[in-house]
Parts: C-alpha cells; sequence; structure tokens
C-alpha cells in the first residue's frame, strides 16, 4: 500500500544546486527559456510540490508554478509583495513611474494616470493609430515583393511613430528617433545583464557599461524635458496621453504631477508602449508565416469587414474578434514580460512552504502560458483557443500577458487596439509568401525579443 504523500508544510523549499557565488546565474545567461522549462520539468511535480529556490544575481528567488500560485502573488496577498531588488536596475532608468514605484506614490500616480487610458480618451488616440498603420502599409507596399522584408525594423519605426505622436504629439524626426531608439536598445540590454550578475559596480563607476547607461539617460531626460517645458511655457492644450498627465489632478488634494514625475511616467510609457508592441507584433507576424491556415481565416475575416477599400474605423475593432484572437494568441507564445519578479514583504506561505521575508517570488508568463493542463498541446499556434466561452475551464492567471491583479499594465488596452489595427490594415493589403528560411530564435531580455530580426517575404493581395 503507497503511502500518501504529506503536506509541503513539513518540508523544506526544493532548492536547485549551482555554483559557488554564481548560484543558478548561468542558467540564465546561458539559455534562460531553457533553464525555466529544466526547473519545471524537475519541480512543477504531480504530488503538490510546484516550487523551486533559486539563487539568481546573488539572490534568492523562489520560482512557482501554477496559476493559483501567481494569482497569490499577485492579487490575493499583493499588498505583501513589493517590487524585487531586480526594479532597482529599471528604476535607474524609469525613475519612480508606474511600473517601478510602490506603496502609497504608486497608487497616487495609479489614479492619477488612469483617466488617459479611459475608453473615449483611447478612441482618441486610435485615430492616430490608424493614420501611422496605413502609413506604414504604404511604406510596405513599396518594397513587397520576392526578397525579404525586415519586419522587425519596420515596426519598431511605426510603433515609434505612434508612441510619440499619442504620448506628445510629436512626429518622430530623425534625431528623435535615433536618439530614442539607442537609448532603449541600450537599457533593454544593460539591465537584463545587470538583473543577471551577482557582482555589480554603482553607477559612478566608469565602467564601459555604466558610461553608456548615462548617455541613454541623458538623451532621454533631454528629450522629455523639451517636450515637459515646452507645454508648460505655452499652455496649449493637445490631445495626447501627455496632455491628460499634464492636468492630471488629485482628487483629494488638487495636485498635479511635478515634472520629475511626468518625465517618469512618460519615460516609462514611451518603453512600453514602442518596443513590446512592436517586438509583439513581429511575432504575430511570424506565427502567420508559419500558420497559412490562419493567415487565410484571417483574410476572410477583413475582408468581409472592411472590404476592399472601405476606411478603417474604431468601431469596426469589434466585428474583427478573429483578429483579436490572433493577437492573444500570438501573446501566449511569446509574452513580451516573459518573467516578473516580487519581494515579499513578510513572511508568507505558498503551498504551505515558508516564503521567508525578503526574499523574490518569480511569476513566468511564458511557463504559465505553456502550462500543458491550461493550455492542452501547448506550443501549438491556435488563435480559436480565445474564441468566445473556450476560458470558462481556465484558470484566469494561465494568461497574464499584461501582468496581473492591481498592478496589471495600465496601457494593456492601448497595446491590443494598436495592434490590432496594425494587423488588420496588415492583413488586407498583404500576404506573406513563405515562412523564414530559419527561425529567428528567442532572446529574453527585460522583454522576449528575436533573437535575430524577422524578415519576411510579403506579397501585395
Amino acid at each position: 500500500m503507497e503511502t500518501p504523500v504529506t503536506p509541503a508544510a513539513n518540508h523544506p523549499i526544493p532548492v536547485h544546486p549551482g555554483l559557488p557565488l554564481l548560484g543558478n546565474s548561468l542558467d540564465f545567461v546561458r539559455d534562460p527559456l531553457g533553464a525555466l522549462r529544466m526547473y519545471r520539468r524537475l519541480y512543477d511535480q504531480d504530488d503538490g510540490r510546484h516550487i523551486v529556490r533559486l539563487s539568481v544575481g546573488g539572490r534568492i528567488q523562489q520560482l512557482v508554478f501554477r496559476p493559483e500560485d501567481a494569482k497569490q502573488v499577485l492579487q490575493e496577498n499583493h499588498r505583501n509583495y513589493g517590487r524585487s531588488p531586480a526594479f532597482q536596475v529599471l528604476k535607474l532608468f524609469l525613475g519612480e513611474g508606474l511600473l517601478t514605484s510602490d506603496g502609497d506614490f504608486w497608487l497616487r500616480q495609479r489614479r492619477l494616470s488612469q483617466p488617459a487610458f479611459h475608453r473615449r480618451k483611447l478612441a482618441i488616440l486610435a485615430e492616430t493609430m490608424i493614420q501611422e498603420g496605413y502609413y506604414w502599409v504604404e511604406q510596405l507596399s513599396a518594397v513587397a515583393g520576392s526578397q525579404p522584408v525586415n519586419i522587425s525594423q519596420s515596426l519598431m519605426d511605426t510603433t515609434m511613430r505612434i508612441v510619440c505622436k499619442t504620448l506628445f504629439g510629436a512626429d518622430a524626426g530623425q534625431r528623435l528617433n535615433q536618439d530614442l531608439s539607442y537609448s532603449l536598445e541600450m537599457v533593454n540590454y544593460l539591465a537584463n545583464k545587470l538583473l543577471i550578475i551577482p557582482v555589480r559596480f554603482p553607477l559612478w563607476v566608469p565602467t564601459p557599461d555604466n558610461l553608456k547607461f548615462k548617455k541613454a539617460t541623458r538623451l532621454v531626460n533631454q528629450l522629455i524635458y523639451g517636450f515637459i517645458n515646452a507645454r508648460r511655457q505655452t499652455g496649449a492644450r493637445h490631445d495626447d496621453l501627455l496632455d491628460m498627465l499634464l492636468y492630471a489632478e488629485d482628487a483629494d488634494t488638487g495636485e498635479r504631477m511635478s515634472d520629475l514625475q511626468l518625465r517618469d511616467e512618460c519615460v516609462t510609457l514611451f518603453m512600453a508602449g514602442h518596443e513590446t508592441t512592436a517586438v509583439s507584433m513581429g511575432w504575430t507576424l511570424y506565427l502567420l508565416s508559419q500558420h497559412p491556415e490562419v493567415l487565410q481565416k484571417l483574410h476572410e475575416e477583413v475582408d468581409q469587414v472592411l472590404g476592399g477599400n472601405q476606411p478603417l474605423t474604431v468601431d469596426d475593432l469589434r466585428a474583427l474578434p478573429y483578429t483579436g484572437q490572433v493577437v492573444q494568441e500570438s501573446m501566449r507564445l511569446y509574452p513580451p514580460a516573459w518573467i516578473m519578479s516580487r519581494l515579499a514583504l513578510q513572511d508568507d506561505r505558498i503551498q504551505g512552504y515558508t516564503i521567508p521575508a525578503n526574499t523574490s517570488v518569480l511569476v513566468s508568463p511564458y511557463l504559465l502560458h505553456r502550462d500543458p493542463v491550461q493550455w492542452p498541446d501547448p506550443d501549438r499556434f491556435d488563435p480559436d483557443r480565445f474564441a468566445p466561452g473556450c476560458d470558462k475551464e481556465r484558470h484566469p492567471f494561465a494568461y497574464i500577458p499584461f501582468g496581473a491583479g492591481p498592478r496589471l499594465c495600465i496601457g494593456n488596452q492601448f497595446a491590443l487596439m494598436e495592434m490590432q489595427i496594425l494587423l488588420a490594415l496588415f492583413a488586407r493589403r498583404f500576404t506573406i509568401s513563405a515562412p523564414p528560411v530559419s527561425p529567428p530564435g528567442l532572446q529574453p531580455l527585460i522583454t522576449l525579443r528575436p533573437k535575430q530580426p524577422i524578415r519576411l517575404v510579403i506579397i501585395c493581395r
């Protein structure tokens, strides 16, 4: 007769063996996603144990695997979990924006920023997205044909124009494009490096990485403060996010954001609204290149709703559900935020195990989105997973591309709307003749990027 498994409360959290000083950091340097899959294979057990303790970047981290545990950390007991030390690296660049701030300050900033993302406000911003979407497909039409197009770069340029106009009401001129692109690229690489290595030099030490980081921050500050100062001086009103943030008032005190607070929120929104959207759209088009049957179904929906030359409007988006499902399924397989970390402020219990105060809990959307219990045949690209009613048996925290709980990304509807618009306009005009010769590979930095630019052969329909 088999002895029943005892509750986890009597056992320490399993520890994955690592190297002296380095701990498990090398796993994340060599192949972060492969390491996550290995940890799940070894420690996500049917006997009720779904957790492992790691040492990454000199910090103790508990990795959980199940949506119910993610829910406890991100929602049910969220007050016990603050931004982990990993966010201190991003805070060097983003300051006290919504992504990195905590406590009462975060709550105040969230309340001040929330009205800017009201559905009525988003409908105004959508007009800019549509205009830039048309400009994008016209540019692609000029290079469509038998030669592969660098879709990754094309989308980076397009989302740069969209975020510049929706955030600042400005065109992405050459200097603006180059400086911001350089800065965001540099921060992505350097922040990821700082998160993994156990020994870090203070920012005042003039290492090559620190000097690059300071240059990137200086360029962004000059640009952002330039926009803020111009608005302060002229007092002119605009239908953009900066205007909405500039005039947002605290309901209790009537206070508005300082220039520093505006800077931090603008940089955060810019970083989230530019790169993550471009990367997610790139993965979406890559997946469509591999699945002509999905692309055909997408063409049929877009043709039925938009016809030949009918202009796309915001109201049309509700009549394009499959287009939205394609975006959602792409973000399931390639979530831009592939891992997130929270610091336990006090001891907590997960599955009966003690999570010690001042240690971190890792939640990986990449793993949650590929959990075979929640997603049968999880590596298969199938937008019908998101058809109406298909989520009835699925745990709500099995799909969290924008995070979850009170700290759900404030711009999630903005990003989904932008991607749906760009995808609909692309599908109406183009088809993809063949998949790439070789997969672009995965590069998990702060966001889940392709290792090589995605190049596709696109043909005008």
